[in-house]
């Protein structure tokens, strides 16, 4: 088992790992839309908030060795299912065929008042 961490997306901010290597799998943290250079979320909204969460998703598993495509399962957690759509619409831009598994619930609230956290499961082929 291995950590993996890069300061391209927001270090822990308590005692977990940004991600973990395990054989052939690299499972990430559940990604905020905190931008790493400032630390802040984008400005906007849905749109802006969930492409940060998976350039974050994107930059871990680049310090991994791997590729968006070789993400097999995401988790989506949302502040309000009304903006399903178009987090579907940023989401959509970042993977091809054949798509990874994928849940997205509605949760009550995220750490900072996040609209959406993303973490995915990866494999080594």
């Amino acid at each position: 088992m291995k950590a993996i961490a890069t300061t391209q997306a927001p270090g822990a901010i308590g005692p977990y790992s940004q991600a973990i290597h395990i054989g052939n799998l690299v499972y990430t943290s559940g990604q905020l839309p905190i931008d790493p250079a400032t630390g802040a979320f984008p400005e906007g909204g849905i749109k802006e908030q969930t492409r940060q969460s998976l350039l974050n998703v994107q930059a871990i598993l680049a310090e991994a060795g791997l590729t968006m495509q070789q993400v097999v399962k995401t988790t989506v957690f949302m502040a309000d299912m009304t903006d399903f759509a178009d987090m579907n619409a940023v989401y959509a831009e970042f993977f091809q065929a054949p798509y990874p598994a994928r849940s997205a619930v509605a949760v009550k609230t995220l750490p900072r008042q996040a609209l959406v956290e993303i973490e995915v499961v990866a494999c080594a082929d």
